[in-house]
Parts: structure tokens; C-alpha cells; sequence
């Protein structure tokens, strides 16, 4: 079982199942929701997410997707895709031991900033990383 929550420590919650697509986006919605120049997710089945402390606050960050965050301290949470209505995306970082988690490859490189310079030999998908 993976643990974590935000920065504040009012939300936690746990993550069970298998965690797959494991990544480190470089979109520009990623970049703006966490002030940061990319974020690293991973995903685990929907069914296996629980906020076990606090609630997160939810949002529509596209009229396709929703993300949530801690409504006290901001710390980015989870996205939800409508495309992947069985899966939930998790901040990396977000987890008490987010050593446990390194991202498999990079995602959406094609609107990186042009001062990130990626040299740690994963691969890296112009979008979404191609499936099979």
C-alpha cells in the first residue's frame, strides 16, 4: 500500500493495487497547476484510491479531465481523465516514500521547456507514450 498527502499533512490518502505508467509530464497544465517545469505521475486503478484524512478539493482543469489539490496548503493531488475513467493519477511527490515510485519515461516533451535538458536515458514521447 502506498501512503501519502499533502504538504500540510490535512489530506492523506492510500493507493493499493498495482501502480503503472509511471512518467514525468511535461505539459503545460501540469507545468501551470504545480508552479513547477514537470511533474511526476503514476497511476494506480480508481477502485484502489482513498483519501483517508481531510478531502481534497476537485476541479475541472479541461472539460475532459479533473485534477484535486489540498484546499489549505495547495499541494497538487490527482488527475482524472474522462478518456481513463478506471484510473486515477498521483503526484509523485506526494507520497511518503516517493523513492519507491521513479518514473519509467517522459511524457508530452513536445511543449518542454526549452531549458530542461533531459539526460537520465528514459524514454520520451513527443505526447502520451505509445501503448503495447
Amino acid at each position: 500500500m502506498l501512503k501519502g498527502g499533502c504538504f500540510c499533512g490535512y489530506v492523506r490518502y492510500e493507493a493499493g493495487g498495482a501502480p503503472f505508467h509511471s512518467t514525468v509530464c511535461h505539459c503545460s497544465m501540469c507545468r501551470r497547476v504545480a508552479g513547477a517545469p514537470m511533474v511526476a505521475w503514476f497511476s494506480v486503478p480508481r477502485a484502489e484510491y482513498r483519501v483517508v484524512a481531510g478531502e481534497s478539493t476537485r476541479f475541472a482543469s479541461s472539460p475532459q479531465a479533473f485534477r484535486t489539490f489540498c484546499p489549505r496548503c495547495g499541494t497538487p493531488l490527482t488527475f482524472e481523465a474522462a478518456y481513463s475513467p478506471d484510473e486515477i493519477d498521483i503526484t509523485t511527490v506526494s507520497l511518503d516514500d516517493p523513492e519507491a515510485m521513479p518514473p519509467a519515461d517522459h511524457t508530452r516533451t513536445a511543449t518542454q521547456l526549452s531549458w530542461v535538458h533531459l539526460d537520465d536515458g528514459l524514454p520520451a514521447y513527443p505526447e502520451l507514450r505509445t501503448e503495447g
